[in-house]
């Protein structure tokens, strides 16, 4: 390894996500992948109490916005964008001002089918941020046509790039990259046309490749998450028609379960969850288009031994918009536009919505939820299983906003936080 990388090895090194909600907001969901915040959020949403601080045009992209320490006092904020017929880019701006930072361009542009062309030819991938308090380290952006790119986090220089299309000797994912990269310990973790890779956050060494060369799995939809179960460490995989446990250290497939969904649509990012107290099992609550919504349990039993029960399952299909769950309650956003609240013990509806829309986003203090949705509205609802009560509204933009919305502190400041709202054409910071 160059000196030049090793101050970058060993921040990664040293990093992972964490199991507990933070306040930053450095990674598709949010710190820990779920949907969780420990900003505690508004009680409404007029303009007296959240204000409107900056918004500032862009080219067209569904990455969420991701943010990090400048090492100054204040915060970054960085998203991406399609430039023309030809480039992508990453961007950088002071979250306090939107003063533009730095921008850094490749060639990346990828026509997606005649069929797709209602949901655009821009990234959908959301970045992932891995920085100290000092503002120093990397982000990872995945572009659409299978390349990997890290980015110096304070100038934008690359520091190093991977096409996986290349290394597949393939065309890139038809529909685009989609996957959102996993930083852990060390590693970065994508799911391209080429399969599931991990690599060395740093050099960008490819240090090994599962579920690769099979055409039903050819890329993924869903972005990867980190999970322990029985004691045993791994990163949860939900490929195109399948559910899997990987092994961080070589790959190894765990366990797999078959996850019917149409075309391979299986979108949410997988739903980690107690089975009831015990310490050699967990459950994962995932749904698909054209498949349903399925509770799994998935079981260590002895040092080799996985088993996959299903708990429950149901016709409800989930499309793109993953769920939240506060104190074993379900809220998610349904293939029918709807929103449903159910027990996610027993999949048992308490309440379904009228039609709200064809995407959502949300973020959870644990008492509230904060949903945007794909005509740019924000909604704040409560916690409430018996009703769904929505306690305010706000359009923030008349563009298309299929990007999750983020939510942060202000650093440097006393309480309060930041929303941050990633529009087909324009980024808005919203303060409170």
């Amino acid at each position: 390894m160059s000196a030049s990388l090793l101050p970058f090895a060993v921040l990664l090194l040293a990093a992972g996500p964490a199991g507990d909600a933070s306040t930053g907001w450095d990674q598709w969901r949010g710190p820990t992948r779920d949907g969780r915040t420990a900003v505690t959020l508004p009680a409404s949403l007029d303009e007296a109490t959240v204000k409107e601080a900056w918004r500032v045009p862009l080219g067209a992209s569904y990455s969420g916005p991701v943010l990090g320490p400048d090492g100054q006092g204040g915060t970054r904020v960085y998203t991406t964008e399609a430039v023309g017929n030809t480039f992508e880019a990453a961007k950088a701006f002071d979250a306090a001002t939107g003063k533009l930072l730095w921008e850094t361009q490749w060639k990346g542009y990828l026509s997606v089918p005649f069929f797709a062309k209602a949901n655009g030819d821009w990234i959908r991938s959301t970045p992932a941020l891995q920085v100290d308090e000092n503002g120093q380290g990397l982000l990872y952006v995945a572009g659409m046509r299978d390349v990997l790119v890290a980015l110096d986090a304070a100038t934008g220089a690359e520091h190093w790039r991977v096409d996986f299309a290349a290394r597949a000797d393939s065309e890139p994912e038809m529909f685009g990259h989609v996957a959102s990269p996993l930083v852990h310990e060390g590693a970065v973790y994508a799911h391209t046309i080429a399969g599931f890779s991990k690599l060395d956050a740093a050099s960008g060494e490819v240090l090994w490749t599962v579920l690769g060369g099979d055409p039903e799995n050819d890329g993924a939809f869903s972005s990867p998450f980190v999970a322990t179960i029985g004691g045993t460490p791994q990163i949860l995989v939900q490929a195109r028609t399948k559910l899997c446990g990987v092994d961080p250290a070589d790959g190894e497939i765990l366990w797999s379960e078959p996850v019917p969904a149409m075309r391979g649509m299986n979108v949410l990012t997988p739903t980690v969850l107690p089975a009831d107290g015990r310490g050699d099992a967990v459950r994962i609550l995932t749904s698909s288009n054209g498949g349903g919504t399925m509770l799994y349990e998935v079981t260590k039993r002895g040092d080799e031994d996985w088993t996959v029960a299903t708990v429950w399952e149901n016709n409800r299909q989930g499309y793109m918009s993953s769920p939240v769950v506060i104190d074993g309650i379900v809220y998610q956003h349904l293939k029918t536009d709807r929103v449903v609240c159910y027990d996610v013990k027993t999949g048992e509806a308490a309440w379904t919505s009228t039609p709200f829309g064809s995407y959502w986003s949300m973020v959870t203090d644990g008492k509230r939820i904060l949903a945007l949705d794909a005509d740019g509205d924000l909604m704040l609802i409560a916690a409430d299983p018996t009703e769904l009560k929505v306690l305010d509204e706000r359009h923030v933009t008349d563009a298309t906003s299929w990007a999750h919305v983020a939510v942060a502190d202000k650093t440097g400041t006393a309480g309060g936080g930041r929303i941050l709202v990633r529009a087909l054409d324009e980024l808005i910071a919203l303060e409170f």
